[in-house]
C-alpha cells in the first residue's frame, strides 16, 4: 500500500433503531458527545463541549469538544440533507492526533430497514504526510472497534428518548 492511498484512512460502524429516519436523525444529532464518548484505549473520552454556535443541526455551526488528554478538536458541520445525511469535519486536533492527522470527516446516515433505521456512521482521518501507516494502525487497532461500542449505544437513546 503506498502513502498515497493510506492519507484516507476509514472506518465505519452501523446500529438499527427502532424509529423511523426522521426521528433518528432529529435525536442522534444534538446527543450530548460528553455522555458518549468514554476513554477507549488510547483514544481519549470527550469531556465538556465549549463555543457551541447554536443548535448542533445547521450548515456552519462549530463546537469545540475538550478531550480527557487536554487536547481539544473543532468540528464544524458540512452537510445536511434531512432525514438522510448529517456530515461534519473536524479539525484542530492536539495531542497525538495532532502530530497524526490534518482533519477528519464524519458522516452519519440513516436509512429506512427492517421496520426502522440503520445508522451508518463512517468516519475518514487524513493522515499527514509519513504517518499514514500510523493513522491507519490507530483506526484498525482502536477506532474502529471504539466506533462500533460507542453507535448501539446512541441508537438505544434514540430508541428511548423516540418512545417517551
Amino acid at each position: 500500500m503506498t502513502e498515497q492511498q493510506i492519507r484516507g484512512i476509514s472506518a465505519s460502524a452501523e446500529a438499527l433503531t427502532r424509529t423511523n429516519p426522521q426521528q433518528a436523525y432529529e435525536i442522534s444529532g444534538p446527543v450530548d458527545p460528553t455522555r458518549f464518548y468514554p476513554r477507549f484505549g488510547p483514544l481519549p473520552a470527550v469531556v465538556e463541549v465549549k463555543e457551541q454556535s447554536g443548535d448542533w443541526n445547521t450548515i456552519g455551526r462549530t463546537r469545540r469538544l475538550m478531550l480527557s488528554d487536554g487536547g481539544h478538536v473543532v468540528e464544524t458541520i458540512t452537510d445536511t440533507d434531512q432525514p438522510t445525511l448529517f456530515a461534519y469535519e473536524l479539525s484542530d486536533f492536539q495531542k497525538l492526533f495532532g502530530t497524526l492527522v490534518s482533519g477528519a470527516r464524519a458522516e452519519w446516515r440513516f436509512e429506512p430497514r427492517h421496520g426502522g433505521t440503520i445508522i451508518l456512521w463512517s468516519y475518514t482521518f487524513y493522515a499527514r504526510p509519513a504517518r499514514g501507516w500510523v493513522v491507519w494502525l490507530v483506526v484498525r487497532l482502536w477506532w474502529a472497534r471504539y466506533m462500533r461500542r460507542v453507535l448501539p449505544a446512541i441508537a438505544r437513546e434514540v430508541d428511548r428518548v423516540a418512545s417517551r
